[in-house]
């Protein structure tokens, strides 16, 4: 996973006097869990730019003018209610040998047929919440939708990986295409409808059956 750097001053004092000044001066009070005790430093709002209006997952290097090193990942943040502005941002410090717990974002590739006929795609989630080491954290999970027809989905089951356990039921649904009032079934959608349906019987009645049925939804 790609991390980004953030350079930072240590501080000590976290009063509401000495916080108010922090943000008064384009500062944002930001605080480390994780290690022997919660570390406490301040950065320019600008730097927070790449890790915080973006759909990305990063890590974070915090490097502080005191030499000190850490690697993090992002919490929790809070926003000024009305400004926008960054208010506070809470990280975890990251170790080698400790799993943590991270949203990863979902990437969707290809041309759903489904869609083409007119279905209607669901993207379910967009992110996925996973539990891994640092060096296991993937950047994306991207689920190909190249053959996802109408009446078809995509779950968690086929994104499974020995490098990370995904923090959602494998039935849990990613994408799927649904039927629309304009959708057009072709054959292989007809097919694949007729298998799913219980005692239903290879004939041409039986295929129409499905086309009729989403035209009248």
């Amino acid at each position: 996973m790609k991390s980004i750097t953030i350079k930072g001053s240590e501080r000590e004092s976290v009063g509401k006097k000495s916080t108010k000044a922090l943000r008064n001066a384009g500062k944002v009070p930001c605080v480390v869990y994780g290690g022997d005790k919660p570390l406490h430093f301040s950065a320019d709002e600008l730097a927070f730019r790449d890790l915080v209006y973006t759909a990305n997952a990063h890590t974070v290097a915090i490097e502080l003018d005191n030499g000190a090193k850490v690697n993090a990942v992002m919490q929790d943040i809070q926003f000024h209610p009305v400004t926008d502005s960054i208010m506070h941002i809470d990280f975890y410090q990251l170790f080698e040998d400790k799993p943590v717990t991270m949203n990863i974002p979902v990437r969707l590739q290809g041309n759903s047929p489904g869609v083409r006929n007119g279905g209607r795609l669901l993207f379910r989630k967009r992110k996925l919440a996973i539990k891994a080491l640092p060096d296991k954290l993937p950047d994306f999970f991207d689920v190909d939708i190249s053959k996802l027809r109408i009446g078809q989905n995509i779950s968690v089951a086929s994104l499974l990986s020995d490098d990370f356990t995904i923090l959602h039921p494998e039935s849990t649904t990613v994408v799927q295409v649904k039927t629309a009032r304009t959708a057009v079934m072709t054959d292989d959608d007809d097919e694949e409808l007729d298998d799913e349906a219980e005692g239903a019987e290879a004939s041409a009645d039986g295929a129409e059956a499905p086309a009729e049925e989403a035209a009248q939804e």
